[in-house]
């Protein structure tokens, strides 16, 4: 870097440090708009970790919800399609299940938050994927037929990944979400004894 005399900096490379300052081809909106997304996905990601450590503490009715929940039978490993899916909402079924990239987690402990009644009980019995990827609540963030993501960019897959890892580490993985036409596979006890111990 060098003053250039008139009191403002310049770099080596470029010219006078102007208002943009970026190298040829490079937009400085673009990559400050890139960075603002992915600074938002982090801040939003650690919220959410916040929460699942701290908002699992019994409020009013927590206790009820969580004794239902511990008085449930671990789930037998299985896959679904999304109708069979849909039947886990909490509503239907005191079980709740949701799926994220593909995989079915049985989400019941934390119905509090995935619930009727809960912040994020959109996803009950959904494939919330694309909603967490989006940070979207609504119910266009649901897709009805199976979503293959593809249309999703780079961020939002990674965003996705890390979904799926959050829920790995506090829920019990139950299956995967069968794409249209895929058979279902066949669990053994010991596949779904073996991965019940690695969870706990």
């Amino acid at each position: 870097m060098a003053d250039d005399g008139d009191g403002r900096l310049r770099t080596e490379g470029g010219s006078g440090g102007g208002r943009g300052g970026g190298g040829a081809g490079e937009s400085p909106v673009g990559s400050g708009m890139l960075l603002i997304a992915g600074l938002l996905a982090l801040g939003l990601l650690a919220a959410y970790r916040l929460y699942l450590r701290w908002g699992t503490r019994s409020g009013p009715g927590g206790a009820a919800r969580q004794s239902q929940a511990a008085a449930l039978p671990r789930m037998k490993r299985r896959d679904f399609s999304l109708e069979q899916l849909r039947e886990f909402d909490g509503t239907r079924n005191p079980r709740i299940l949701l799926a994220v990239n593909g995989k079915v987690f049985d989400v019941t402990k934390g119905s509090k938050f995935y619930g009727p009644e809960g912040p994020y009980g959109i996803f009950a019995g959904r494939d919330a994927s694309r909603g967490l990827a989006t940070f979207c609540l609504d119910k266009d963030a649901l897709r009805d037929e199976y979503d293959d993501l593809s249309d999703l960019n780079a961020v939002q897959m990674e965003s996705v990944r890390e979904w799926e890892m959050q829920f790995k580490e506090k829920y019990d993985y139950v299956g995967r979400l069968l794409k249209p036409g895929e058979e279902p596979s066949e669990y053994t006890d010991e596949e779904d004894t073996k991965d019940h111990t690695k969870q706990e």
